[in-house]
């Protein structure tokens, strides 16, 4: 088949800046040119027009064209033209798109649309109890009126869509998928003491909650540091950085002990994340964290949030430990005691990659997602 993805993100030291978004799409992308389809993936809203293939996937960058009147129109309508004359020249069978901001919305494409719900900002702001703008909404709603099939990569995203903006289809849920042969674990000295968080450092993955709860960490464990691996935003709230706003919560001695780095390339999260001795991910809002999938293919001790996603993705105080991120002394205290427990770490190292590996592979998965665009193209 030939199948084609829109994103506003994908993981190439030639596009911006990528996100878990991004690393989902690629996954399943070179997983379906391995398994003999020819995929092409628009990413919109770049710095530079590009074609280029990464290992097989022909990657088209679309730029930003910053129209003054309309753009927002105009934008889409253009992407629109450049997708449906490559759908003519190549003749490609389905398209797929993220719900993120409706960036489909306005748009006609010559072959069917897959809308996957990746987490839109509709079910981001409803997670939060944050308002939300009126035009995200309607072009959230616009695009997924559109489609010719919605899936979700988890139950709870898609009933909580479905929920939000009073979808009356069915929604079916095909979970992300993880390569876990590029996903293993790596041969390397382990860091002690290093806790680990990465992501993109903002307040609706719990960033804020955990300079609090490392506060309670450090006070009972001197080994402990922690490394922040991510890409610093604004917060939404105050309007600050939220690495400071993160800084201004540390006290003294923790603040000693943390290290941030901006941005690292994808192809090396993987020598973070093997070299650290627990990871962090205290996230509130999530639709099925690839950084999760990631972390538990290494065979690492993980310590995340207990909201929504996370029983479909993990079984707590076996493959890690789910803990409300607001409960700081609860979660700080599960922290210290992987800290302090070699054997624990490894027993929910290895029971979290048999998880993943049984149920969330790249290849239990790809069947799923080959159906289901079979299904829209005959």
């Amino acid at each position: 088949m030939n199948i084609a993805f829109l994103s506003p993100e994908y993981p190439h030291k030639s596009l911006n800046p990528s996100a878990g978004l991004g690393s989902s799409i690629k996954n399943i992308a070179s997983a379906l040119v391995n398994a003999g389809h020819n995929i092409t993936v628009f990413v919109v809203f770049q710095k530079d027009e590009s074609v280029f293939f990464d290992n097989r996937v022909k990657v088209i960058s679309i730029p930003r064209k910053g129209y003054k009147f309309f753009g927002w129109y105009l934008e889409r309508k253009y992407i629109e033209k450049v997708i449906n004359n490559e759908i003519r020249n190549n003749k490609i069978d389905v398209i797929e798109a993220p719900d993120w901001t409706g960036i489909t919305a306005f748009m006609k494409f010559q072959i069917p649309l897959v809308i996957r719900l990746h987490g839109s900002d509709t079910y981001f702001c409803n997670l939060e109890g944050r308002n939300q703008k009126k035009k995200n909404y309607l072009f959230e709603k616009r695009a997924l009126s559109q489609a010719d099939r919605i899936v979700s990569v988890s139950e709870f995203t898609g009933q909580l869509t479905k929920k939000l903006f009073n979808l009356k289809c069915n929604i079916e849920t095909i979970y992300n998928g993880i390569n876990t042969e590029r996903f293993k674990p790596l041969d390397v000295k382990i860091n002690d003491g290093q806790i680990l968080y990465f992501g993109t450092l903002i307040r609706k993955k719990g960033v804020l909650e955990l300079a609090n709860i490392f506060n309670k960490v450090v006070e009972k464990s001197e080994k402990a540091s922690l490394l922040l691996i991510g890409k610093d935003v604004n917060d939404i709230l105050e309007n600050k950085s939220t690495l400071n706003l993160f800084y201004e919560c540390l006290t003294k001695n923790a603040k000693q002990k943390v290290t941030h780095l901006n941005e690292v390339p994808y192809s090396e999260i993987k020598q973070y994340i093997a070299k650290t001795q627990v990871v962090v991910l205290p996230s509130f809002a999530e639709a099925f964290p690839m950084t999760w999938l990631e972390t538990l293919a290494m065979e690492k001790a993980l310590v995340a949030s207990n909201i929504g996603w996370a029983p479909e993705l993990m079984i707590h105080d076996k493959t890690g430990f789910l803990i409300n991120p607001i409960k700081h002394q609860e979660y700080a205290d599960k922290i210290v005691m992987l800290l302090n427990d070699e054997e624990k770490c490894k027993y929910f190292g290895k029971n979290g990659r048999t998880h993943i590996s049984s149920n969330f592979s790249t290849a239990k998965i790809l069947e799923k997602n080959v159906n289901l665009y079979k299904s829209l193209s005959t």
